[in-house]
C-alpha cells in the first residue's frame, strides 16, 4: 500500500494499538490528534500527527486527502456519565462526519471500530426490526445508533465502510472498564461483583484483526472480534492462578445489588458528577455477554490469544506501571 493511510483515536488504548501495529506493518500513517501530548507520543512512534477534529468536516478531509485507506477508531467509552450528550455527540455525530469527510476526500475505504455491544441491542428472532431497542447503557445506545447510521451512508456516499465489533478488550494498557475489576482483585481489594458471562478479547488481536481488515474485510458485513467467553468468576479465578494466589469475592444476586448503584448514580447525578458505579454499569454486568468471534478470525485469518496468556501480559503491565503491588492477589 503506497498510499498514507489516517487513523482517528491514536491516543486512546484501541486506537495506540492500531496505530503500533500498522507502522510495525511498514505503513505510512497519519494520525488525527487532538492535544500537543498526543502528538509529540504519535510522532515518537513513528507517524505524523496531524491536528484535528472528528467534528471538523472540512479539516477532516484536508487531512485525508491523498488516503484510500481510514481506520476510524476514535469515540467514546464511558459509563455513568452526568449528560450522556457527549457519547452522542462524540460517537454518532462524529462517526457521520468521519464518512462524509472520507467521501469529499476521495478516500476508498474505512475500516470502523464499532463494538460488540451493539448485537445485544437486535431484536429477538422474529420481531420486527423497528421495535423499540431496551439499551443498558447509553454507551451500547450511542454505538448502536453510530453502526447504524454509518452502515447507511457510507454505500450512498461510495466508501466501503469495513465494520469490527471488539468485545471488551483487554490486556497491557488497559485500566478502565473490565480492567478495574481485575486490577482490584489483583490488589487484594474485590471483595464483591456480579457474577455473569463475559467475552474478552487481546488488545494484540484486536490491532490485528484491524490491519487484516483493511484488505480481507467484506465491506457491510460486521466482524465479531471476541476470543473467549468466561463467568466473571471464572475469570477471576483463572487471574489468581496465573498471579499465583487466589481468594473467595461474594457474588451479589443482581437485584440488590442494582439497586444500591440506582442509588450511588443518583446522588453523583445531583452532584453533576461521574459515580464511580451506577446502574447501567451494573445493569450491563449483571446482563452478561457471550459472543462468537471465531467466524471473524476464520475470514480475516487469525488466531485469538488464549486467555490465561492475555492475563498474564496484562498483570505483568499492571505490576510494571504502578498499578498492582509486586505481591499481588493475597486471601
Amino acid at each position: 500500500m503506497s498510499a498514507p493511510v489516517l487513523i482517528t483515536g491514536a491516543g486512546g488504548f484501541v486506537g495506540g494499538a492500531v496505530l503500533e501495529r500498522l507502522l510495525r506493518a511498514g505503513l505510512e500513517v497519519r494520525a488525527l490528534v487532538r492535544t500537543p501530548e498526543t502528538a509529540e507520543r504519535v510522532r515518537r512512534a513513528g507517524a505524523q500527527p496531524v491536528t484535528g477534529d472528528i467534528l471538523d468536516g472540512e479539516g477532516l478531509a484536508g487531512a485525508m486527502r491523498g488516503c484510500e485507506l481510514v481506520f476510524h477508531v476514535a469515540g467514546l467509552n464511558k459509563m455513568c456519565l452526568p449528560d450522556p450528550a457527549p457519547l452522542m455527540r462524540n460517537n454518532v455525530d462524529g462517526s457521520v462526519s468521519v464518512v462524509r469527510a472520507a467521501a469529499r476526500a476521495g478516500v476508498r475505504r474505512i475500516v470502523y471500530t464499532s463494538s460488540a455491544a451493539t448485537l445485544d441491542s437486535e431484536p429477538p428472532s422474529g420481531a420486527p426490526d423497528d421495535r423499540p431497542r431496551d439499551f443498558l447503557s447509553e454507551y451500547e445506545r450511542s454505538k448502536y445508533e453510530a453502526e447504524r447510521q454509518v452502515m447507511a451512508l457510507a454505500p450512498r456516499l461510495g466508501v466501503e465502510l469495513v465494520c469490527l465489533n471488539p468485545s471488551s478488550v483487554q490486556g497491557p494498557g488497559r485500566t478502565t472498564g473490565t480492567a478495574r475489576w481485575l486490577i482490584r482483585y489483583a490488589n487484594g481489594r474485590l471483595h464483591w461483583l456480579i457474577d455473569a458471562p463475559v467475552s474478552l478479547v487481546d488488545i494484540a488481536d484486536c490491532a490485528e484483526a484491524h490491519l487484516l481488515a483493511a484488505t480481507r474485510g467484506e465491506p457491510l458485513r460486521p466482524y465479531v472480534i471476541s476470543g473467549s467467553t468466561q463467568r466473571i468468576s471464572e475469570m477471576v479465578h483463572t487471574l489468581g492462578t496465573v498471579a499465583g494466589h487466589t481468594y473467595p469475592i461474594r457474588f451479589l444476586p443482581p437485584g440488590p445489588a442494582l439497586a444500591a448503584a440506582s442509588m450511588v448514580g443518583a446522588g453523583f447525578r445531583v452532584a453533576r458528577r461521574r459515580a464511580p458505579v451506577c446502574r447501567e454499569m451494573l445493569r450491563t454486568l449483571a446482563h452478561g455477554h457471550a459472543y462468537d468471534g471465531a467466524p471473524a478470525a476464520l475470514e480475516l485469518g487469525f488466531a485469538y490469544t488464549p486467555l490465561d496468556e492475555t492475563l498474564r501480559r496484562a498483570l505483568a503491565w499492571y505490576v510494571e506501571n504502578g498499578h498492582v503491588r509486586p505481591s499481588p492477589v493475597r486471601p
